[in-house]
């Protein structure tokens, strides 16, 4: 983004000092000014959808600003497609409007001046991007309501965003061609290709994105918990590691998570395995598992009658390798992620 804004502002500030014949420095201070102003447009559109999402009782966990866009992250999805869409639609219309407001500063103020220049190109930049936005297709905001429209055809939230990401997909593939076609017949600077091949391979990467989201989410149903955590096999405090893997492979269940137990049977840890593998074997009888235990409140908690959706936001609220599965008081396994990630992509070769 450093990068970028760098460009960006070397870029203005030359164009501005052939425009207004001004020194090197005041072009530059125009130019580092543009930047600034385009970050402003930039948090005002994402403000936009940041409200409207709190105004449906949708929470905001942030906005994260880029110069060519931002992203505003909630805490769950929409409830309904009508909200989707009003919310979608929030950003380009905040856009559209400060469009609409640079373009009467524009006309108001004189001509060839520096605040005219700034005016003129921010009206340009808004008027582009609320343009822009409203393209159908993921992960463009005019994607978000092609999918609240097909999500309210079929009722099938998961349909939607799967149509709407191949849509995103022809519209990347489009702004290439299109960006190509008007370099090559000199519509287009040559120094601006690389930018908007930039903008349409982010498009192209973002609609694959949704794509692979929509064929996750569509095996959320098949989260069970009791099926996909793996059991526990209690050992009490102070056990040598090599006694404790001993009669975990003479009586307990494949693949079982050693439970750590205090003298009362309670549990206080699991043992971490690649802590354990990293013990010599010959130091294995003189180590407690203690020495190599995670404490469960360390460790994130799911109650086993979570579904789908419900596990899937605490995973992305508490992101981990290992999930310790509860049933009131009581451990009775513990998710490994990876075994989460091959459920909901059986066809993804995983690293293990």
């Amino acid at each position: 983004m450093l990068l970028l804004a760098l460009l960006v502002t070397v870029l203005y500030a030359e164009f501005a000092r052939h425009q207004l014949a001004l020194s090197q420095l005041a072009g530059y201070v125009i130019g580092v000014g543009f930047v600034v102003s385009l970050l402003g447009s930039v948090l005002l559109h994402e403000l936009g959808h940041a409200l409207t999402a709190r105004r449906y009782g949708i929470g905001v966990r942030g906005i994260t600003l880029e110069l060519l866009g931002g992203y505003t992250e909630m805490d769950r999805d929409a409830p309904s497609p009508r909200v989707d869409l009003l919310v979608s639609l929030a950003g380009p219309a905040v856009s559209a409007v400060l469009g609409a407001l640079s373009v009467a500063a524009t006309l108001a103020l004189p001509d060839r001046t520096v605040a005219n220049q700034l005016a003129f190109q921010l009206a340009v930049s808004n008027v582009i991007v609320a343009v822009f936005n409203i393209l159908p297709g993921l992960p463009l905001d005019g994607g978000r309501a092609l999918r609240a429209a097909v999500w309210a055809l079929t009722r099938d939230r998961h349909r939607g965003t799967e149509v709407a990401g191949w849509v995103g997909r022809v519209v990347a593939a489009g702004t290439a061609l299109l960006v190509a076609a008007l370099t090559l017949t000199r519509h287009l600077a040559p120094l601006a290709l690389p930018l908007m091949l930039l903008v349409a391979f982010t498009l192209w990467r973002g609609a694959g994105q949704s794509i692979r989201y929509a064929r996750i989410s569509r095996r959320f149903p098949l989260i069970d918990l009791t099926r996909l955590a793996r059991p526990v096999w209690p050992v009490p405090t102070g056990t040598p590691l090599a006694e404790a893997q001993r009669r975990h492979a003479e009586g307990g269940p494949p693949g079982a998570a050693l439970l750590v137990t205090d003298n009362a049977g309670r549990p206080v840890g699991l043992v971490d395995p690649a802590a354990a593998a990293a013990v010599p074997p010959e130091r294995r009888p003189w180590l407690a598992v203690d020495a190599v235990t995670r404490s469960l409140s360390a460790l994130p908690a799911l109650p086993v009658g979570l579904d789908g959706e419900r596990v899937m936001e605490a995973v992305q609220t508490h992101p981990g390798a290992q999930y310790v599965v509860t049933a009131g008081e009581d451990v009775v396994g513990v998710l490994h992620i990876a075994d989460l990630a091959q459920l909901l992509e059986p066809d993804r070769k995983m690293n293990t």
